[in-house]
């Protein structure tokens, strides 16, 4: 399983761009399809919202791959 932590510096990210950002996937649109195809996890539910606001303190699950999302110091 590979932990990812992601440093939020806003209020939220929108799921897609999240899974870009940390390099799950090369664009928001690649992030999009993974979101619709019902692969991805948000707090242990299924997501299927593209543009879900993530927040600091999620968990979001892709296959083995886990994204903590804190807030920036």
């Amino acid at each position: 399983m590979q932990q990812l932590e992601f440093e939020l510096n806003d209020e939220y990210v929108e799921l897609n761009q999240l899974l870009k950002l940390v390099g799950v996937c090369d664009s928001g649109g690649a992030g999009k399809m993974l979101v619709a195809s019902g692969q991805v996890k948000v707090d242990g539910q299924t997501e299927l919202r593209k543009t879900c606001k993530i927040r600091a303190g999620q968990l979001v699950a892709l296959g083995d791959i886990r994204i903590k999302v804190r807030a920036a110091a």
